[in-house]
């Protein structure tokens, strides 16, 4: 379950992380206003979980990054694209 929640939260930072800089780049303060209290839960769930990361738990988090950016810039798309 280490694992799985593990890949979750790095899953979410990366993610947030990604999409804040495509809303910054893009102008919406708002949403960069708002999406950065996701960065910060994200970040403190991951902070929970790494400090007894080993084995299938480093695989997740070392997966979950490139998943991670790969989802918010493909979510960015759609939703410009629908905007």
């Amino acid at each position: 379950m280490t694992s799985v929640s593990l890949f979750l939260s790095t899953f979410a930072l990366v993610f947030f992380l990604g999409l804040q800089s495509l809303v910054v780049n893009a102008g919406h303060r708002w949403l960069a206003f708002a999406n950065s209290f996701a960065i910060g839960t994200a970040n403190l769930v991951l902070f929970k979980l790494a400090p007894d990361a080993a084995g299938l738990d480093i695989a997740a988090y070392l997966s979950s990054g490139p998943c991670g950016i790969f989802a918010a810039m493909e979510v960015f798309r759609r939703w410009r694209t629908k905007a």
